[in-house]
């Protein structure tokens, strides 16, 4: 079944024996098939605003997937004044230093197909320059500085969440609309962000930065849907990109070779060194820490009698070091920049701390852990530990399905420094039997 819900601007589109409603910001409805229907009432719009729907201008960043375009047909659907705006951040011909390769000009036709579709007003901005000095220049730096850098939630933090949300004010819309599998809704002390109902696609772990003034205005309509749901949807509204497939790499990296563009950015920042042993042991060359991640273990290119991991960059003397699978695992770690979305301010959290879930990697589960503030630094108690914490990643907290905010990892220790004792045997023995042979 589908069909306009009366009494409410939205649509429903039915899914086996039940039929999902829009979900966003508050407003909550719904059809079965039986004939009930259920609604939260309200004297605001379903984007939690005043006015009614015609009256309100709308921003949706249209990316040229399905997700954005179908937030853009879902508003449009509800009667909102929408406008589509696509950003022009990098050219993968450029990226590569390949000619012909510039995925991004399909993504931009798309858009402008869905915009047609709909018939919404739509624009590209051209923010390549922008983009490369506020996202590709810091993450060349920062893996030049030995990090793991996130380079998604650098863009969402500093471009689509900042700069967009500018144009947003400056076209006179009320809010700015994103394809994004998170929602967000209003609670006693201001907007809140949660976690999306779809585990699965969950995407809060990269908009951990997002500050409580920008929850005001942005808005994310897929938070309560899951992805065959809004392709069903895209399917309804006529939208050939229904079934175009998900983006997995950094935009600006296409091939999947961080070092090949790091190399075009900064190309006589690159230094070999020695790979060493957690007790300073020289064990072998390498190229270039940019080559290297921590808990790396395939393409050391060195021997061993049992396996070794990369545990540490350190940039400063251009060393990679190395010790066994133990080695890996912080318990320990310290942020900066720490983006506060829970009650009150960080500055007023008991001094003993407050006990929260965290993830240190997008795809991890959340794990119990105790941030505390340590004269003005976040530190994080992880309970049972992490293996590969890297300086650079992201470490978000969460409270239930709430996100209750996160930092970027400057450090990270495991409860105790002292070399292990099996890492210094080790080392030992791959000295002497490299001296025998």
């Amino acid at each position: 079944m589908s069909g306009r819900c009366n009494g409410c601007s939205g649509l429903t589109a039915g899914f086996g024996n039940r039929a999902v409603g829009w979900l966003d910001a508050g407003i909550q409805w719904w059809h079965s098939d039986n004939g009930g229907f259920a609604t939260l009432m309200s004297n605001l719009n379903s984007l939690s605003l005043p006015g009614r729907p015609q009256d309100t201008r709308v921003v949706v960043a249209m990316s040229g997937g399905v997700d954005s375009s179908v937030v853009a047909a879902l508003l449009k659907e509800q009667g909102y004044d929408v406008i589509g705006i696509t950003l022009q951040l990098y050219d993968h011909g450029e990226a590569v230093q390949a000619k012909g390769t510039c995925c991004a000009g399909q993504d931009i036709h798309d858009a402008r197909r869905v915009a047609e579709v709909l018939n919404i007003p739509h624009y590209v901005l051209d923010y390549e320059k922008r983009f490369a000095s506020a996202v590709m220049e810091e993450f060349a730096d920062s893996y030049l500085s030995g990090e793991t850098p996130v380079p998604c939630i650098s863009c969402n933090q500093k471009i689509k969440f900042n700069d967009l949300l500018k144009t947003t004010r400056e076209l006179g819309a009320a809010v700015l609309a994103t394809g994004h599998y998170i929602s967000s809704k209003k609670g006693p002390g201001g907007w809140e962000l949660h976690g999306a109902a779809d585990a699965d696609r969950d995407q809060s772990y990269f908009l951990f930065a997002t500050t409580r003034d920008q929850l005001e205005i942005l808005r994310f309509p897929l938070g309560a849907l899951k992805k065959s749901e809004t392709r069903a949807l895209a399917h309804k509204f006529g939208l050939k990109v229904a079934e175009k497939s998900d983006s997995q790499d950094i935009c600006f990296v296409p091939t999947g070779s961080y070092s090949q563009v790091i190399e075009r950015l900064r190309p006589d920042a690159v230094l070999p060194g020695d790979i060493v042993a957690l007790d300073g042991e020289v064990l072998g060359r390498h190229d270039g820490i940019i080559n290297y991640t921590v808990g790396q273990r395939r393409g050391l290119g060195i021997a061993a009698p049992e396996p070794l991991f990369v545990v540490r960059l350190d940039a400063e003397h251009s060393q990679v070091v190395v010790g066994p699978r133990e080695s890996l695992r912080s318990t320990r770690i310290w942020l900066r920049d720490l983006n506060w979305l829970g009650e009150g301010t960080f500055e007023q959290i008991p001094e003993k701390g407050l006990e929260l879930k965290a993830k240190i990697r997008s795809t991890g589960a959340p794990q119990a852990v105790t941030l505390r503030n340590q004269d003005g630094v976040a530190f994080v108690h992880l309970h049972e530990g992490e293996d590969g914490v890297s300086p650079g990643q992201a470490c978000v907290f969460y409270d239930g399905t709430r996100i209750m905010g996160g930092g970027w990892i400057t450090r990270a220790e495991p409860e105790n420094r002292f070399v292990p004792e099996k890492a210094v045997r080790s080392a030992e023995e791959f000295v002497t039997a490299t001296t025998v042979s």
